[in-house]
């Protein structure tokens, strides 16, 4: 069977530091490709469909295409889901992708809309795109707009977050090329946290985790995100329940309407002597 990647790879470098040249080892982050293939099994029949490539860090690729397909409104439930395998095409179990690929096999119930079978199709549909028909795709998928009304978070704990939770972020600081996500309680204790070479990877891997394990929708927690806060990101927590995204980047004015859109908290440029608000003030205190 072909050897599953890790996550890091150990690469000899010329380094120039100072006017100087030498020779080095240096960690890099793994990129490799992920297919998600779809599979259901109907009246005997089975029959399977590519759905996504996406380029991401080996690990905790289950909890990725499940998360994949949940925020993508593919998947609505855990009793959905059949099993979750790596390749089942390779016939004598050498094949070198055999970890490159997973296949997600569905309950015969569950319908497919082959129309929105596309990790972008916000995007890559040649007619009529825009700001507004994305909106209405998210909203589409979320009919209960996240909650999170019991929520009250001090401006102390948002500012205190980044810093704190930055100092676990072991493959950032081995690799220099990560992203993260993190899911807090109100008081800012980390319920899980995953990396990942793709920002909407390593949501997709946190989210899948927490959906998996049957605790979706997450109506009193907070999404923590290392980098900007894109559409993509906020919709993935609208479809998670998620009520508060708090970015040590900035938002983009997609992400700004769609947590105003669905009533989300959206945080933004967030680090140890402020941050900004841009949607859902009620939620932290002092604020509004």
């Amino acid at each position: 069977m072909s050897a599953r990647a890790g996550s890091t790879r150990q690469d000899r470098i010329a380094r120039f530091r100072d006017g100087v040249w030498s020779h080095a080892a240096d960690t890099v982050a793994t990129e490799e490709p992920l297919e998600i293939r779809l599979e259901v099994v109907a009246g005997g029949v089975r029959a399977s469909q590519s759905l996504s490539i996406t380029m991401r860090t080996p690990g905790h690729d289950f909890d990725l295409a499940a998360g994949f397909l949940f925020t993508e409104g593919i998947l609505r439930s855990k009793d959905d889901l059949d099993e979750i395998t790596y390749c089942l095409d390779s016939k004598d179990g050498d094949d070198d992708q055999t970890y490159n690929v997973v296949t997600v096999t569905l309950r015969p119930w569950v319908h497919i809309d082959t129309s929105r079978l596309s990790r972008n199709f916000y995007t890559t549909s040649s007619c009529g795109v825009c700001g507004k028909t994305s909106l209405e795709a998210v909203r589409g998928q979320t009919p209960q707009p996240p909650n999170g009304d019991g929520l009250r978070l001090p401006p102390e704990l948002l500012c205190a977050l980044p810093e704190r939770l930055a100092q676990g972020q072991t493959l950032f600081h081995t690799t220099g090329g990560i992203h993260a996500a993190w899911l807090c309680d109100a008081a800012g204790a980390v319920l899980a946290y995953r990396e990942d070479v793709g920002r909407h990877n390593a949501t997709d891997k946190l989210i899948g985790a927490e959906f998996l394990a049957g605790r979706t929708p997450l109506t009193d927690r907070m999404l923590v995100l290392s980098g900007r806060a894109s559409f993509e990101l906020l919709q993935k927590a609208a479809v998670a329940g998620i009520p508060c995204v708090v970015a040590v980047g900035a938002p983009s004015t997609l992400a700004v309407d769609l947590a105003r859109e669905m009533g989300m908290t959206l945080a933004g440029f967030t680090k140890a002597s402020g941050f900004n608000v841009y949607s859902g003030a009620k939620r932290i205190v002092g604020a509004g």
